[in-house]
């Protein structure tokens, strides 16, 4: 056991889950962090670590100790490429709370979201900067995500997307360019392949879009994966932006999810989204008219609404010209 940058933090070098545990008996520290659950092993049992017994075992002594000495204890755990928990499952069934620590090892920004929490909420979230001194919490992402966003350019959306009950302004990126390998390509960076796949089809059917000669690429700036369908009117405008080569109206937020038909349909939580984007200085917003119709909770508010059912009434609302 040696200290490491201070008297109040220990480092105990083993592997052994019975010499770990009587140094924590002994010392009575505050907080333990486990590096890694998959390294441990009791040597009552004769399996290999991070088989499913010796995960089991390990992880109940863990939870059985924090209970019974007030001791906090985080247990880290391997991801597998997916981003989820790698080894048996049962780790996640003992644990009181699941916290994931997500970001691209190449983006300076992370996300600790809970997936589990057995005394409290799994809807918040927290955003951190990766930079020269450790993680720095940044207190307002909107504002950080949007710092970098370009003026007067085709295919550049912002949309206000729920990361749990918090509110976040994205940019929401499409480039459209002429295919020359005889097969249009399809990426995205961001966002679900399957959802973009799903918004080309309705902008060729129901708007007419001649886009299965083109290569489509979208991307949400700052390395942030968006899964909220809000977002989908939003891809949708970006890609008509940039294949038609007409920006969007200034300082324009685009909220809705699409249907095959090419109806807006209604998001949740719409009175959160407006006051984030009013508070980051934006003046209009497209809206599903059916939020529009039982917005009772957003009132006085500085934002110029435009309710829409179709898709084709937000492209023309979105990509109109600018009146100077």
């Amino acid at each position: 056991m040696n200290h490491a940058g201070g008297e109040n933090l220990y480092i105990v070098n083993q592997t052994d889950l019975s010499l770990i545990v009587e140094y924590i008996r002994k010392i009575k520290p505050d907080l333990v962090i486990i590096d890694s659950i998959q390294v441990l092993f009791e040597p009552g049992i004769s399996s290999s670590p991070g088989s499913v017994s010796q995960v089991r075992e390990c992880a109940g002594m863990l939870t059985q100790l924090a209970k019974s000495s007030a001791v906090s204890i985080f247990i880290i755990g391997h991801v597998t490429k997916e981003g989820s928990l790698a080894g048996p499952r049962v780790l996640e069934h003992i644990v009181d709370t699941v916290l994931y620590f997500e970001g691209d090892r190449f983006s300076m920004y992370r996300i600790l979201r809970g997936v589990k929490n057995r005394f409290g909420s799994t809807n918040e979230i927290g955003v951190f900067q990766m930079t020269q001194e450790g993680l720095q919490e940044v207190k307002n992402p909107s504002e950080i995500f949007l710092s970098e966003r370009p003026k007067n350019v085709s295919g550049s959306v912002v949309v206000c997307v729920l990361e749990g009950s918090r509110p976040l302004l994205v940019e929401i990126q499409a480039l459209v360019s002429k295919s020359i390998f005889g097969y249009a390509r399809r990426r995205s960076q961001g966002f679900d392949y399957n959802r973009l796949a799903l918004l080309v089809a309705v902008l060729e059917k129901r708007m007419g879009l001649s886009l299965e000669a083109e290569d489509i690429f979208v991307n949400v700036a700052g390395g942030i994966k968006v899964e909220d369908p809000a977002a989908d009117l939003a891809v949708a405008v970006a890609i008509a932006s940039a294949f038609r080569e007409k920006n969007v109206l200034s300082d324009t937020v685009v909220l809705g999810e699409v249907g095959l038909a090419g109806e807006i349909r209604s998001i949740s939580q719409l009175s959160l989204r407006l006051k984030e984007s009013e508070k980051l200085g934006f003046r209009h917003c497209v809206l599903p008219r059916n939020n529009y119709k039982n917005l009772v909770d957003y009132k006085g508010g500085l934002l110029e609404l435009a309710p829409v059912s179709m898709l084709k009434e937000a492209l023309d609302i979105s990509l109109q010209e600018v009146k100077s």
